[in-house]
């Protein structure tokens, strides 16, 4: 059944049940419940000008069809737009702009990202100025003539600052600027970006999305079938598009998204107050602690603060250093959203790139610790920090 509409007269399918049903259609030819893998590169076409609706897999595959529609549908947009990589899928999104224009951009980004902007985008003359959106009017004062993209990203990494996306959505829409959101860390469950006026929302499928540390993935998803347009040329042209097997990968994690982010998000809060009264700890971020500058507007638009939390121990980077090297159940990991606890150093890891005066200017210290809070037991991640802790 068509999943955007009620499936019951006068009843509107809820999300925790998008996720498992969307995309979900019993195998035609033999009745399977999950849809089929098609691990393939190319079709058989019946005859010379008859198109069925596939040729290459480049172009397009029934599985990637349906990834793209079952995330299209659980974050309320119209159309997916699915690519190779999270870093893929900005790249596809920024060639939707032409020489000469210029990008607002939070200052707290992922390191791919700014690294891509700064040192591949700024040789094609494309332009950004990097503010602080968690105050809105940061965002409007950096806009300028030739401005096209606002792109945000909240909560950020690693510092977790949150936008106020209905009064960036105003924004762009009053100065008629495309609005794109990279909201891998909140997900569909917890944030829906087009709901604020986002034109573009971005995820790296790799993280929570498929959330079992198995895959590389991205996905774009939007309401404007212009932009849907343009962005399955540029996936068609280019070529950066993910394997069968990790879209079919991905619609198998989705089905527990709902019940693996609300896991997430419960310990994380027991976490990020457990490290908040620890009296090595100098200072906790997580958008569910009323001690987060944000906190107010994290509670207006999301429904859960998801998994991520950032701190840093008051023996500064030498006690991080112990207390990363001394856990025993988190793994010392770059990525995030999977179903195991991770913990990471942003300073030599995920930001190891951005230079260090960049980096300390953001407030991203070297002995800032970002940890990925899993599934387990909570009591078996608290014992794990604890330990760890000790040796600081």
């Amino acid at each position: 059944w068509n999943l955007r509409v009620p499936f019951l007269k006068g009843v509107i399918m809820k999300f925790e049940t998008k996720v498992v049903q969307a995309g979900m259609t019993p195998d035609p030819t033999t009745g399977a419940i999950l849809p089929p893998l098609y691990q393939t590169a190319t079709y058989v076409l019946e005859e010379v000008g008859k198109d069925k609706g596939f040729d290459y897999t480049r172009s397009s595959n029934p599985t990637r069809q349906v990834m793209e529609e079952q995330l299209a549908v659980i974050e309320g947009g119209k159309y997916g737009i699915a690519f190779a990589s999270g870093m893929a899928t900005v790249d596809s999104c920024l060639k939707l702009l032409k020489s000469g224009d210029h990008v607002v951009c939070s200052d707290d980004v992922y390191g791919g990202v700014s690294r891509h902007f700064n040192q591949i985008l700024v040789n094609y003359n494309l332009h950004f100025s990097y503010v602080d959106s968690s105050d809105a009017a940061n965002v409007e004062n950096a806009i300028q003539p030739n401005t096209k993209l606002i792109w945000i990203e909240t909560p950020t990494n690693p510092l977790l600052k949150v936008t106020d996306l209905e009064a960036v959505g105003k924004i762009a829409k009053k100065h008629d600027i495309l609005f794109g959101v990279d909201s891998t860390f909140a997900t569909p469950v917890f944030l829906r970006p087009l709901e604020f006026g986002a034109d573009l929302v971005m995820h790296s499928t790799t993280k929570y999305l498929s959330g079992h540390n198995q895959l590389i993935g991205g996905i774009v998803i939007t309401d404007r079938e212009d932009l849907f347009d343009e962005l399955k040329f540029v996936q068609k042209t280019i070529g950066a598009v993910p394997g069968p097997f990790d879209c079919w990968l991905t619609t198998m994690g989705v089905k527990t998204l709902d019940l693996r982010m609300k896991k997430h998000a419960e310990n994380a809060q027991v976490v990020a107050e457990y490290l908040e009264a620890h009296h090595k700890v100098a200072s906790v971020t997580y958008p569910g602690l009323a001690s987060h500058p944000s906190y107010e507007i994290a509670k207006k638009q999301m429904s859960g603060f998801s998994g991520m939390i950032s701190f840093e121990l008051t023996g500064g980077i030498l006690a991080g250093k112990t207390v990363m090297n001394s856990v025993k159940l988190a793994q010392l990991a770059e990525s995030l959203g999977s179903v195991e606890t991770m913990i990471t150093h942003p300073a030599t890891m995920t930001h190891a790139e951005v230079p260090k005066a960049d980096r300390e200017a953001r407030g991203l210290t070297d002995g800032l610790v970002r940890i990925s809070v899993g599934i387990e037991h909570v009591d078996d991640i608290i014992a794990d920090l604890d330990q760890a802790l000790d040796n600081a």
